[in-house]
């Protein structure tokens, strides 16, 4: 007797293996061009969050299938276009900005396909869009989150805000950052917008010089920040800058150089101070993979959403059901993250704490953790 339940289990496990399937996953990330920075550095945590569990709980694997956009809205509509029609994934993770990430969501919403994005911070991402979900917080919490920390904890009365108008990141947390800092009795002296690819910022520096305000805010990728601030260096405007997440990459550290000495952003995790049991266990994997101890918090954003995706997957009956996944996607509650707890609502925003770094000494320091 005992000899047939032996052999009806191993019988079970073989018709179970035999039928597991291998699901995809796409993932659009901006892997070459000027944003590469932040798209290699967050599909590196999705490679290892993969690598630490690449199964579901009914024994199919996960594939994960990568297309680079280059950083350009046509190419990631044309890849999630691909990645639907032609890969057949279940899911989609990414893109790192707004602009990239709204021509994914267009084409997946009307397909029945969940995104989640690991950066994509803009408020309007996911207004009216059923199939839209992010692991970050939005805009207007960390444009509060500058702005209250300016005011109150460092006491600034005045400001400047350089905007990229091409980019609706840059647009969005502008708006947030102006309102709040004049809810607390700031003033913006004035605003002035320039556009993705620009490299010539003498007059903008030059103008924030003569205006002499407290503090310079600016919303912008690492690219044009660190061109900004190396040149207001070169004419001596020697006030602080404070910024979003779109510099909380060690590529903004290497572009700048020594002028990115003091300059404060938003940022979504710090290694030094991990959140989570699970934040520990992965920064122990990411060391013993890498080297490194320092983990970038894109790293760990990227981590999260494939383990929130295969945590959806995982309370569906049938994980290849991409209504069901999103479905579980929006129904996320204090899930133990790689880069700190994280609930999502049912419009796919996720609810999470902010951190504020300084850079001294080319480095990144903690400051603070701002909880919702």
């Amino acid at each position: 007797m005992r000899q047939l339940m032996v052999l009806a289990t191993l019988t079970s496990l073989v018709a179970t293996f035999a039928l597991a399937k291998e699901i995809n996953v796409g993932v659009i990330m901006p892997m070459s061009g000027s944003l590469a920075g932040y798209g290699q550095t967050a599909y590196e945590g999705i490679e290892l969050a993969q690598s630490l569990q690449p199964k579901l709980k009914n024994g199919d694997s996960i594939k994960l299938v990568l297309v680079d956009d280059k950083g350009d809205k046509v190419e990631a509509a044309n890849a999630a276009t691909r990645l639907i029609s032609s890969d057949k994934v279940v899911g989609i993770l990414g893109e790192m900005t707004s602009t990239n990430t709204a021509q994914i969501i267009s084409i997946a919403d009307k397909k029945q396909i969940p995104v989640i994005t690991p950066a994509a911070t803009n408020d309007k991402l996911t207004e009216n869009r059923t199939y839209a979900n992010r692991v970050c917080f939005t805009d207007s919490f960390q444009g509060t989150v500058v702005a209250n920390y300016a005011t109150k904890d460092l006491g600034l009365k005045t400001a400047v805000v350089i905007t990229d108008q091409a980019q609706v990141y840059s647009l969005g947390l502008t708006k947030a950052f102006s309102e709040a800092f004049a809810k607390n009795g700031g003033k913006v002296l004035k605003e002035i917008r320039i556009s993705s690819g620009d490299k010539d910022f003498k007059a903008v520096v030059g103008q924030i010089k003569t205006l002499n305000p407290d503090m310079i805010f600016l919303p912008t990728y690492h690219a044009e920040a660190s061109m900004i601030v190396r040149q207001a260096k070169q004419v001596g405007l020697t006030k602080p800058f404070l910024s979003g997440d779109g510099v909380a990459d060690q590529t903004f550290i290497e572009l700048a150089g020594d002028a990115a000495e003091g300059h404060m952003f938003t940022d979504f995790f710090d290694h030094s101070a991990p959140p989570t049991a699970k934040s520990k266990d992965f920064i122990a994997a990411y060391e013993k993979k890498t080297g490194k101890k320092e983990v970038n918090s894109f790293v760990t954003l990227g981590a999260d959403t494939y383990n929130i995706m295969v945590d959806a997957m995982n309370r569906c009956s049938n994980p290849e059901d991409s209504v069901c996944v999103n479905s579980e996607i929006r129904k996320t509650s204090k899930f133990e993250g790689v880069s700190g707890f994280i609930s999502i609502d049912d419009k796919g925003n996720a609810t999470r704490s902010a951190v504020i770094k300084e850079i001294k000494g080319g480095k990144a320091v903690y400051k603070s953790t701002v909880n919702p």
